[in-house]
């Protein structure tokens, strides 16, 4: 229930009144990287968004967003959240031990609150402020579309048949410091 994450505070080296800006080398931390930072090196005020949605619910789960594993599926964490409350069972996704001890309308808003935050596109991401507004409000919320990053592994890797070399050709170079 620690998350640790660096890589917040990115929108600070926008100048003056910049909203967007493209980097020519992507650094940051695996998992609260926006889809957009992550693969096109653009980020804006929404990329932190991004990783501030991620961070809420890695802390309602009590899980970690890079390395997530369940025994059921082989999907990330967001994909995990995003099929819970596709689902209508949301819930699950507390721990046991914590259900009785919590508020559950607030906690239920904060995984729909996080789930906006994480949405693929950067357009249909809130503001920090609205998030804010979001989270402290009893209103209302929109529906959030599929998070960026939403994958499963295995069909990833049943994709790459023998990604491994079989040609049996092996070079050793033995060369001294």
């Amino acid at each position: 229930m620690n998350p640790k994450i660096s890589d917040f505070g990115m929108a600070r080296s926008f100048g003056g009144n910049e909203t967007e800006a493209t980097t020519r080398r992507v650094v940051g931390t695996y998992g609260y990287m926006s889809p957009e930072y992550a693969i096109d090196g653009l980020f804006s005020i929404k990329s932190d968004v991004f990783s501030f949605g991620v961070l809420v619910l890695e802390i309602v789960s009590g899980k970690r967003n890079w390395g997530f594993t369940h025994p059921k599926h082989e999907l990330n964490l967001l994909g995990h959240v995003w099929k819970l409350y596709k689902e209508g069972r949301s819930l699950e996704l507390i721990d046991e031990l914590k259900v009785e001890s919590c508020y559950v309308p607030k906690v239920l808003r904060s995984i729909h609150v996080g789930l906006l935050c994480v949405q693929h596109s950067p357009e249909h991401r809130p503001s920090m402020s609205t998030v804010v507004l979001m989270l402290e409000g009893n209103g209302l919320l929109p529906q959030p579309n599929e998070p960026g990053f939403f994958t499963e592994r295995k069909l990833i890797e049943e994709n790459m048949k023998d990604p491994s070399s079989t040609n049996e050709v092996t070079i050793t170079v033995l060369d001294g410091r």
